[in-house]
This record gives C-alpha cells, sequence and structure tokens, in this order.
C-alpha cells in the first residue's frame, strides 16, 4: 500500500511538473512575433481591415503580428498554412465565410470547420448586386425585367463553382424565375476588366470593391443584400425591400488551429473586441457599406457553421462540389 502511494504521488510529481511549461507559457503570451494569414490578396477588401487589426494587436500585446498574404485555392492555401502550425497562438487565420463554405464546395478541402478555432468575429459584410452600364438598365426593376425578357442572354460572373457569387446567383434566379449565364473568373480583377466594357454583365460583390465604381458612374449598383439600407450607401434599396427574402452576408474574424489553450483565446478574444470598438476602425468598416461587429468564440462558431448550412443546399443541388 505504502509503494503504491509513492508511486501514485512520484506520477502525479510528473504530471504536474509537464504541465508547468504550458501554463507558464499561456501566461506569457505572448513571447515572440504572431503571423496573421490571409487567404487573399495584399491591398483587397479582406487585406485592409486585417492589416489594421494587425497594427493594433501588435501595440496590445506589445509583439509584432504581421500579416503575411497568401493567395490561392479559394483561400484554403492559407487555412491549410495555419493548421499546419502548433496550436500555440503564434500562427492565425483572418477567417472569412470561404472558410465555411470552402468545406461543402470542395470535395477534398483538406480541412473541416472543427479543425479550427473561432476566436473573434470583426465585421460583418452585405452584398452589392453591380451591373455594367452597357446593360441597359437602370435600377433593379428594370434589370429584372430585362433578364425575364431575355433568358439565358445575361451573364454574371463567378469566382469557381461553388463561390459565393455563383451560389447567390442561382439562388436569386430561382426567387425571380429568371435564367442567367455563369461565366468563371480567376479574381475580382479580372471581373472588373470585363464588366465595365460590358462583356459580363452583372456581378455580385462586398460593397467595398463596388461603392467606388458607382460613386464614379463606372457601373451601377441595383439592390443590396443587408436587412435595411447602409448610412454608406442610402440610394442603393436592399433586396428585401423588393419583396424577396434574401439577406446574405459575409464574415470576416480571426480564428486559430483547434487545440489552441484557453488563456490564449481569451486574452485574443478581449483584444480582438477592443479593437472593433475603436472609432477609427469602425470609420473604416462602415466606410465601406459594412458592419463592425465583434462576438464570443461560441458566436462566431456558429455563424461559421450557418455559413455552411446556408450555401450546402445549393452548393448539392445544382452539383458544384470542386475536387
Amino acid at each position: 500500500m505504502i509503494v503504491s502511494a509513492t508511486r501514485l504521488a512520484l506520477a502525479l510529481g510528473v504530471v504536474c511538473a509537464a504541465a508547468i511549461p504550458h501554463t507558464k507559457a499561456e501566461n506569457n503570451y505572448p513571447e515572440k512575433p504572431i503571423r496573421l494569414v490571409i487567404g487573399f490578396a495584399a491591398g483587397g477588401a479582406t487585406d485592409i481591415p486585417a492589416r489594421f487589426i494587425a497594427e493594433q494587436l501588435s501595440q496590445r500585446l506589445n509583439k509584432p503580428v504581421v500579416v503575411e498574404n497568401k493567395p490561392g485555392a479559394g483561400a484554403m492555401l492559407a487555412t491549410r498554412d495555419v493548421l499546419s502550425h502548433p496550436a500555440d497562438g503564434y500562427t492565425l487565420l483572418f477567417c472569412s465565410h470561404y472558410d465555411a463554405t470552402n468545406t461543402v464546395s470542395y470535395n477534398k478541402p483538406g480541412y473541416s470547420l472543427d479543425d479550427l478555432d473561432p476566436i473573434s468575429l470583426t465585421s460583418r459584410y452585405y452584398f452589392g448586386i453591380s451591373v455594367t452600364n452597357h446593360l441597359p438598365v437602370k435600377d433593379w426593376g428594370e434589370f429584372v425585367s430585362y433578364a425575364k425578357a431575355n433568358p439565358g442572354k445575361v451573364s454574371y460572373a463567378t469566382l469557381g463553382a461553388g463561390s459565393a457569387q455563383e451560389v447567390f446567383a442561382l439562388q436569386l434566379e430561382e426567387l425571380l424565375g429568371i435564367k442567367m449565364t455563369g461565366v468563371p473568373y480567376r479574381g475580382g480583377a479580372h471581373v472588373t476588366q470585363d464588366l465595365l466594357p460590358g462583356r459580363v454583365h452583372m456581378f455580385i460583390s462586398a460593397m467595398s470593391q463596388s461603392l467606388p465604381m458607382a460613386a464614379d458612374k463606372k457601373l451601377k449598383v441595383v439592390a443590396i443584400s443587408s436587412a435595411e439600407r447602409s448610412p454608406a450607401a442610402p440610394d442603393i434599396p436592399t433586396l428585401k425591400e423588393k419583396g424577396l427574402d434574401f439577406i446574405r452576408f459575409g464574415i470576416l474574424g480571426v480564428c486559430a488551429r483547434k487545440g489552441t489553450p484557453q488563456p490564449i483565446i481569451d486574452r485574443l478574444n478581449k483584444e480582438l473586441r477592443a479593437i472593433v470598438d475603436e472609432p477609427k476602425y469602425r470609420k473604416l468598416i462602415e466606410s465601406a457599406a459594412a458592419v463592425p461587429e465583434s462576438s464570443t468564440p461560441e458566436e462566431f462558431g456558429k455563424l461559421l457553421h450557418q455559413t455552411r448550412a446556408d450555401v450546402e443546399p445549393t452548393i448539392d443541388k445544382y452539383n458544384l462540389r470542386r475536387d
């Protein structure tokens, strides 16, 4: 009995000793620079808020937060990169709705949503229906009428099978009883090159991409997918007010690899929520007709799963899964 008790005490001592370095590391976090990986190119609608957040996090954590752009494969390269590193809080992902939709639009994405630890939402953005000036329509009503009168002749740009642009366009076709033709593109810049001269007619994109061109009269944004009109674009009607039950949004936030210690998740969540509340950040996000918004890790996780659930029926119905 004495021997067993001694062995038990020794075993407990070993376990406690092994736990000490981990606890110390968590309490001292961060002890070195942090990478914030983005699945899109520098200078885009995702990159700009990510860099603002990285700069503010650097100041709050007293350690550099280095932004690394890793575009490609619908943002999956960035996600896979983060998941290839230890779950220690030093490699973070600026995650978006792509991380959710990729798990259903690809047969083998290389990860699942359960591989991620959501930390906090940082913004919610809505989509504008942009129409080339070369299409003979002035507003949403005329666009719908033209599409109905010319089945298959209106083309819309997609960023690949199963992308938000394709899913939303197909959902609009069903709601409106129209038929359009999808045209795949590699990226938003390529779409713009064809949308402005009228080689493609319509594009569903984040308002931050379309508002500047609409302000310069280079194209028309005939509707927005938010529940209410945006203060940044008060003249653009919502699809809801046009009688469509169609509210769609994208999300941006910060995630880590599953298994990141809870004290680190909690620390990052606290700092991110404070950053989202800063007037400079709110002004940056609202100027793009988006909504600055933070969350608990649990709330952000639910949004990611909801995003997947919203697109999965359409992807399955139209067989949009890719290898």
